[in-house]
């Protein structure tokens, strides 16, 4: 087996092969002077079973570039099997048409990365579902639940006064799943998406009124929606609200509008690599997925259930 890190998360890459107690293969990604990708394998993978580690978070076009070269690089140099690891899949959000004469951007990145040379993919909380059906390979979408579910208990030992809640209503399956967890009740956020990036909230479904509200979601990205959200919740009366992110897009002022917002922390994964600004935010911490993708990457390398890790 062997790992090959791409640069979008180098840390992680390196905390997973740590877990493993594997080196990473040793490679070079370079630019030319056009910014054109190259990509050289300095170690034998003839035959052997690849994982390549790269979230397609931003520049999101240059780190899919860089999984999809790097993949080509060892599909012509012999591997037996490639699984790209996935962390962060972009592109998620366009994963249907939205409108008249838009692309489903999702299915085209799935095309590319089944055509470079991908002959499994394995990622975390996909921001829809039916993405899985988008590809040819089998894929394995891994949760932040348990991690979650596990971090919660710790953090808020008054369980009875706990309230998970979805900001929308796509998210309620998610919500729902670490509400069943921790034996909690559930509420749900109404609101209204006028275009991308703005949303208005229209109510709040649950009896929130002095209870420990706890957002829980897959993806922040400017912040606005878990903002306007924590906001609805005091004015209904909640006691505090708190949330838990998967994926930690925030880009933009996204830190800042946090920053300002309710919400007295956002808990969320290294699946993308922090910026010196969430990395120095006193509402924003980390919690690390490497056990979990290490777990998963050897379970992968055995042949043995994945899915069992979520039961």
């Amino acid at each position: 087996m062997k790992i090959v890190a791409c640069n979008s998360n180098r840390p992680l890459a390196e905390a997973v092969a740590k877990t493993l107690d594997l080196p990473l293969t040793k490679a070079s990604i370079r630019r030319f002077a056009d910014m054109e990708v190259f990509v050289e394998i300095h170690e034998n993978v003839r035959g052997e079973d690849v994982f390549v580690v790269q979230s397609t978070s931003f520049p999101a076009n240059d780190n899919l570039m860089e999984l999809l070269i790097t993949m080509d690089a060892l599909r012509r140099s012999s591997a037996r099997r490639i699984t790209a690891v996935l962390p962060y899949f972009g592109y998620a959000r366009q994963d249907r048409r939205s409108a008249g004469r838009t692309p489903i951007s999702a299915k085209l990145v799935a095309n590319l990365i089944t055509e470079a040379g991908a002959h499994r993919v394995l990622t975390m909380d996909l921001h829809a579902g039916q993405i899985q059906g988008f590809f040819d390979i089998p894929v394995d979408n891994m949760f932040a639940a348990p991690l979650f579910s596990r971090h919660i208990k710790e953090n808020y030992p008054d369980s009875e006064n706990l309230m998970i809640v979805s900001p929308d209503v796509g998210g309620v399956v998610r919500a729902r799943a670490i509400a069943t967890r921790l034996n909690c009740d559930l509420a749900i956020i109404d609101k209204r998406r006028e275009r991308a990036g703005h949303s208005e909230v229209m109510n709040v479904i649950g009896e929130v009124e002095g209870r420990d509200c706890i957002l829980v979601d897959d993806l922040v990205d400017s912040g606005g929606t878990h903002c306007n959200a924590a906001e609805a919740l005091i004015k209904h009366g909640a006691r505090s609200v708190s949330a838990y992110v998967t994926h930690g897009v925030l880009s933009g002022g996204a830190v800042a509008r946090i920053e300002s917002s309710p919400i007295q922390m956002m808990t969320i994964t290294d699946s993308i690599l922090a910026t010196e600004a969430v990395a120095n935010s006193p509402n924003i911490r980390q919690l690390t997925i490497a056990p979990l993708l290490a777990d998963a990457i050897r379970r992968t390398a055995e042949e043995s259930s994945v899915s069992e890790l979520f039961e």
